[in-house]
């Protein structure tokens, strides 16, 4: 009895840690409606080793073994409920109501019935498995892939697997005759040792899920540029060399350079916020009239980058064209006294065996003769013509 009691209070401990872990990042990562889930989903299972705990103390066997399930059950419930919406599986949580007041009502009804028996057992332990069945099938069913999700999905298999084992075991080897017996029993010591480590594990497998989450949220972030809300230059040629990848001789794509006419000139005449208003205002302009599967980036100062998949040069010219003549429309004369704000354009097909960078030169090549030729036009790479204003 006294290891298996020592083993409830290992239990206990390492389920406040992940509640501290799990509420760290509800407060301070991005996942904050999940961490704050798991953190309480943890704390209420963890009262279930107190309930264990004062079984043999206390003369409220009933009453402690019975809260024993209701805490652990509504902890896996809580957990089940902050996985399945955190890998996007939505369930109402109606169900998840409805889910634990069967669970309850069914210890109830078979709290009386000898201990060690099959009903008495599968009855038990046939709604933990159900929530970790749950939860392990939501990470699947997201077909996120990564490693952390996989080991995720992993340990909550093997914890959906280990109650029907617990099950199993339950009746060959015994449980105790009563709740009282229970902590006296080798059955409570193998039970509370592996469930110490399928918390750790499982816990230590969340805690992986948000650290690559986050990781992938500070990579997202440093590829925007904090200006235009846009990618930047290394955020750009990510998202664009899997499509290069992709190109070949007949599926051709198209890059286009555009550089704001005179931006010197507005900062010197009207000062750097109104340059900042002309940097996000061209962004919109480009995320606007851009296709929708464009990738679109500010690559210097007042430059941009558009890259167009499964596009030729003369369409793609035809997209800089729309481009410019929105930028044309639009007004900023309260900013910068009604001037009107143009761009320059280079536009260079992109074929199989191309780089970023190749294309990139041919593009801007045609943007500098572009603005050779007077500005505010667009300038197609190995094309004599020029679309002036």
């Amino acid at each position: 009895m006294d290891a298996a009691f020592s083993l409830l209070v290992v239990n206990f401990v390492i389920a406040q840690i992940f509640v501290l872990v799990f509420g760290v990042v509800a407060f301070k990562g991005q996942s904050r409606r999940s961490g704050l889930g798991f953190a309480v989903a943890f704390a209420v299972a963890s009262l279930s080793a107190l309930c264990e705990a004062l079984i043999p103390i206390t003369g409220y066997v009933r009453f402690f073994a019975i809260g024993a399930f209701v805490t652990m059950f509504g902890g896996f419930c809580l957990l089940a409920r902050s996985i399945t919406r955190h890998y996007g599986l939505c369930i109402a949580d109606g169900v998840f109501v409805l889910l634990f007041a069967f669970g309850v009502f069914a210890d109830f009804m078979i709290y009386d019935l000898p201990r060690g028996t099959v009903v008495q057992s599968v009855a038990y332990q046939t709604p933990f498995f159900l929530m970790m069945a749950l939860s392990a099938a939501a990470v699947y069913l997201s077909s996120r892939r990564s490693a952390a999700d996989m080991t995720l999905f992993s340990m909550l298999s093997l914890s959906a697997a280990y109650f029907p084992l617990k099950a199993y075991v339950a009746v060959a080897v015994g449980a105790g005759a009563t709740a009282g017996g229970y902590l006296a029993s080798k059955f409570a010591l193998v039970s509370q040792g592996l469930g110490a480590v399928l918390i750790v594990a499982t816990g230590l497998a969340m805690v992986g899920v948000f650290v690559k989450e986050a990781i992938e949220d500070a990579v997202a972030r440093s590829d925007i540029d904090p200006l235009s809300g846009i990618f930047n230059r290394r955020g750009f040629a990510r998202r664009v060399a899997p499509h290069l990848d992709r190109v070949s001789a007949t599926s051709a794509g198209a890059l286009i350079l555009a550089d704001i006419d005179h931006f010197k000139r507005i900062n010197d005449n009207f000062g750097h916020h109104a340059g900042d208003i002309v940097i996000q205002t061209f962004a919109r302009v480009l995320r606007d009239a851009a296709p929708t599967d464009a990738e679109v980036a500010r690559i210097g100062g007042e430059e941009f980058a558009i890259y167009i998949p499964a596009i030729d040069g003369e369409l793609a010219r035809e997209c800089a064209c729309n481009i410019r003549g929105a930028m044309s429309a639009v007004s900023l004369g309260q900013f910068c006294n009604n001037e009107t704000i143009t761009a320059s354009f280079g536009v260079a097909s992109v074929l199989g065996g191309d780089t970023l960078e190749r294309a990139m030169q041919r593009a801007d090549t045609a943007l500098y003769a572009a603005k050779a030729a007077g500005r505010d036009q667009v300038q197609l790479a190995g094309g004599p013509q020029a679309l002036a204003s």
